[in-house]
């Protein structure tokens, strides 16, 4: 195949292939005839020798990559800026979800499940949850990463709506290397350690290549930062502490009673009503970066059978365990709760109750956080043939192939309180001869049972108290949930030339495609029989398979004349039949266009689809304990600010003095807060797949008057329909009372008595087909490589996306106002990563510029205006009336600086947030459980990096 190269061909050669792919280029603007082999580029499935394609794809070379102070391929997918907000942040510790402890990337902010991984061009397998965890990747092997940003699900099938990422591995080298990676924040915690090694060998009929790597992230603790050590953050550190506290409490006629710090409770003239000096704070032994350990491998080869025909294999084996720590657990017993036998009251009869009755009480076991572990193992391979024949002067390729990639996990959680020991411990208990606490009554003892008392506070060495083994043994229990998912793929593909026209050859890809998804969740036996205190959940187990079949045709229309160098279409259609919801087609038409050799013109536009995930149909219920503002809540509601939703909430009996309470009964004192009730969320087999329509138009542009410049500037737009939501607490509670939707009212019941009257006791959030999402933006880059002087070799990169609008619609009523999202919480209008090389003989140095533009987020403070709140007139169609408030741009820096050794070995050290930038306090906790965005550096790091080549 011979194709003649342009500088404009050149450029994006470079950018996709690296420059170690660059031997047969030529490094001037002329002309030049080179014979090249055929190649896939992610984003079409015919093997050509040109890498000019209409869609546009983001490359990340290995010489790129090791520049960054990042030790997995998730690091390196976050900072492209097409990138949205880390999905299941390390910083989310409170999150319940399975998928917690992977990596995740989420282009456009539309979610990881709306973005399709690749290895090597075939399919990396899913979550239960249709999440792929990109950091089981290792990165030695890594020969570089693309990322098309546009839709593609007529060449790829479900899921490829936000775009694709393709992990392209090293394969048919000699030759090997080892680095040593070493880190940590300048605080002397998060120290990460990374070691990894890959070899290859080529023979005279085929090649093989292995690689390893084991990476150790330790974690950091809430309190370890002053902006993430109080729940209000620190401009509040005495709001939002926890009522419910490790040294407990009893309501005993309505008042609540506590002994506090250091009390003795075997006296009842010790408890007092609560002041500061009991509250709790519940961040402070809270994980803002949980641990995280893995180890992975990987290997591949092939074997060439005849000169037309090889086998290639690959294998990947992954092991993940990733340590997040919570505060004590918050228990509590409510009225209800007593009444029903759920969770018992102290006992009248207890050996701690001085009051003679049962009485309600709260205990937050504090000294024993609860820690959860999320391990995953995965074990991937794949097995092909392919060759390649001519008919005629036509070349084809082809190849047929099996995938098998399984992931299996377990969650297990400890310090987990065991509801029906504990509706024993607080039972009838008595003080023998010996001083020993002992369950029942004289004569009539609980064998077994080990009284607890909850009013002791914590360090008491008093009967009963949680500094006793026995209480803790007997009270605590550990559980272990098990998931499993399994992904079968087999494919056969082929391309080649099906004619000639004037222009050119007309190219062709065609193939088939077999697959299977299949699921489960197992949760402990104790968690399905409701017995671990706040938690619940049932089995998920499902499966489906489609078969598919696509076709792609390249059609040249001119070439070599003036005003059209070159001028073709790219046609492509894909048919996917489901067993579970039957069949769709998608297509995607592309244009590209050089009206001169520098310059291409490129625009597309495709069909896609998301089939719902095995979770989505199968699911089994799942109890979380929601964040939510009430908008009845007459203080940080919207009926505090607006007549008509404040009338709405009377009409419902919520008066004006009506107050949202927290999960300990007390008064909420800022919005978004846990509610008294877990709510109950589930699946839905009558699903039907997302649909989704995408649209590009862009250019490259590289001048032949400024040697070393490419531009590139892309507009796109991505429309979802039948968006598959799950909605929050607080959305569907503002359609009821802010939108004046009255069937959004019947999805939500409240108390109609006792203390917690009027509070939120339930909710139907089970999933559906509503609405949709839809976003438009602009993606620049920038690529410069300066002549090289006599001070050595300058280069520039710069990637920017603007986001024009991100919207979104949650259900299909036709008067629900459209809520707009871009610049809001997490949801960054610009973003924009700069990065500057110098290399001169064995030294280099790299300077990375990271922006982040302005964030706004309701108010939780100065609601009528003041600091914390400089939009307190800030009103929207779905918000109404609500006091905001808009924080500044953040940008971070990283510094590395590097020296090749004469033994073919480079030292790198490095400073990522040279400048120890701290992002702002936000007080809606984006993409984490801290008043911090989730993907914001958490401080200034350091790390020494140490790669041998041989």
């Amino acid at each position: 195949m011979y194709l003649k190269s342009t500088k404009l061909c050149s450029a994006i050669t470079l950018a996709l292939l690296g420059s170690s792919s660059l031997t047969a280029f030529a490094q001037d603007a002329g002309e030049t005839t080179t014979t090249l082999d055929r190649i896939e580029i992610t984003g079409s499935r015919i093997r050509q020798a040109s890498v000019e394609t209409a869609q546009p794809v983001i490359a990340l070379s290995r010489a790129e990559i090791e520049k960054k102070g990042y030790v997995n391929v998730a690091d390196i997918l976050q900072d492209v800026t097409a990138a949205g907000a880390p999905s299941l942040s390390r910083a989310s510790a409170l999150s319940s979800g399975r998928d917690y402890g992977g990596m995740y990337v989420s282009l456009r902010n539309l979610g990881p499940e709306r973005t399709l991984v690749l290895i090597d061009g075939r399919r990396m397998g899913v979550s239960a949850g249709g999440f792929s965890d990109v950091g089981s990747i290792p990165s030695a092997i890594v020969e570089r990463v693309e990322v098309l940003t546009d839709g593609a699900s007529a060449l790829y099938g479900s899921d490829a709506i936000a775009g694709v990422v393709n992990v392209i591995t090293r394969k048919n080298f000699d030759g090997g290397n080892a680095s040593a990676y070493v880190g940590q924040y300048g605080e002397g915690d998060g120290q990460k350690r990374s070691y990894s090694a890959n070899f290859g060998k080529t023979f005279e009929r085929g090649w093989f290549s292995i690689g390893a790597e084991k990476t150790k992230e330790d974690p950091v603790l809430g309190g370890a930062r002053e902006f993430t050590a109080y729940p209000n953050g620190p401009y509040h550190p005495a709001d939002g502490l926890n009522g419910n506290t490790q040294w407990g409490s009893v309501t005993v006629d309505g008042k609540q009673l506590t002994v506090g710090p250091g009390g003795d409770p075997s006296d009842v003239a010790n408890f007092h009503k609560p002041d500061a000096a009991t509250y709790a704070n519940t961040k402070t032994n809270m994980t803002l970066l949980s641990s995280l350990e893995r180890k992975s491998a990987f290997a591949n080869g092939g074997f060439q059978i005849t000169d037309d025909l090889r086998v290639v294999a690959d294998v990947l084996y992954s092991e993940r365990e990733s340590v997040k720590q919570l505060a004590g657990y918050p228990y509590s017993v409510s009225a209800a709760q007593a009444a029903s036998g759920a969770r018992a009251a102290l006992s009248a009869d207890s050996a701690f109750n001085h009051w003679g009755k049962d009485v309600l009480f709260s205990r937050r076991t504090e000294e024993y956080p609860r820690v959860t572990n999320n391990a995953l193992t995965t074990k991937r391979a794949s097995l092909g043939l392919e060759g390649s024949f001519e008919t005629g002067s036509r070349f084809w390729d082809w190849n047929v192939s099996y995938m098998f990639n399984r992931n299996e996990g377990e969650r297990r959680s400890l310090q987990s309180m065991y509801q029906p020991n504990v509706n024993l411990a607080v039972g009838p208990s008595f003080i023998d001869a010996n001083g020993v606490a002992r369950c029942g009554s004289l004569g009539n003892v609980i064998e077994g049972c080990v009284p607890w008392n909850p009013l002791a506070p914590a360090g008491s060495n008093t009967p009963g108290s949680l500094s006793d083994k026995a209480v803790r043994d007997y009270i605590f229990t550990r559980f272990t949930d098990e998931m499993r998912s399994t992904t079968k793929v087999v494919s056969a593909n082929i391309s080649g030339s099906l004619a000639s026209l004037p222009a050119g050859d007309i190219m062709a890809a065609m193939g088939v495609e077999h697959r299977s998804e299949e699921a489960s969740y197992t949760p402990d036996l104790m968690v399905q029989n409701g017995e671990i205190a706040g938690t619940s959940g049932a089995p998920t187990r499902g499966d489906y398979k489609l078969d598919e079949v696509y076709l792609e045709v390249q059609v040249p229309l001119l070439a070599d004349m003036p005003f059209a160098r070159e001028l073709s279409l790219d046609l492509a259609g894909r048919y996917s039949d489901y067993n579970n919801f039957g069949g769709t087609t998608n297509g995607k038409f592309g244009l590209k266009w050089k009206p001169i050799d520098t310059l291409l013109v490129r625009a597309t536009y495709g069909t896609g689809f998301r089939a719902p995930t095995v979770d989505d149909l199968y699911g089994g219920t799942v109890t979380t304990r929601d964040r939510v503002t009430d908008p009845c809540d007459r203080s940080f509601g919207a009926a505090a600010r607006n007549a008509e939703v404040a009338a709405r909430c009377s009409a419902a009996g919520l008066g004006a003095d009506f107050r949202q309470k927290t999960g300990d009964g007390e008064l909420a004192t800022t919005s978004g807060v846990q509610g008294v009730t877990d709510f109950t969320s589930g699946s839905n087999a009558a699903l039907k797949p997302e649909t989704a329509k995408t649209w590009t138009v862009g250019l490259v542009y590289s001048p032949d008057f400024v040697s070393g410049l490419d531009l590139s500037l892309d507009w796109w737009k991505i429309r979802i329909d039948d968006v598959i939501v799950g909605e929050s607490a607080t959305d569907i509670l503002n359609q009821c009372y802010v939108q004046n939707i009255s069937s959004a009212c019947d999805r939500f019941t409240r108390y109609s008595s006792g203390t917690n009257k009027g509070q939120v006791s339930g909710m139907n959030r089970s999933l559906n087909n509503a609405g949709y999402q839809e976003t438009a933006g602009y993606d620049l880059g920038v690529r410069y490589r300066l002549p090289e002087m006599a001070y050595g070799q300058l280069s520039l990169r710069w990637n920017t996306t603007y986001v024009d609008y991100l919207s979104r619609k949650s259900d299909n009523v036709v008067t629900t106002p459209i809520e707009e999202l871009t610049g809001w919480e997490g949801n960054f209008r610009v973003r924009s990563n700069l990065t500057l090389d110098w290399q001169n003989g064995n030294f280099g140095a790299s300077w990375t510029t990271r922006y982040y533009s302005s964030m706004k987020e309701k108010c939780s403070y100065d609601l009528d205006g003041g600091p914390e709140c400089n939009m307190p007139d800030f009103q929207s169609a779905y918000t109404d009336m609500q006091p905001s408030r808009k924080l500044g741009s953040n940008t971070f820096h990283d510094l590395q600086v590097r020296y090749a050794m004469p033994w073919n070995g480079t030292v790198s050290l490095g400073v990522n947030n040279v400048f120890k930038h701290e992002g702002p306090i936000m007080y809606s906790q984006p993409n984490s459980s801290f008043t911090y965005y989730g993907g914001f550096d958490i401080g200034r790091f350091m790390y020494m990096k140490y790669q041998q080549r041989f």
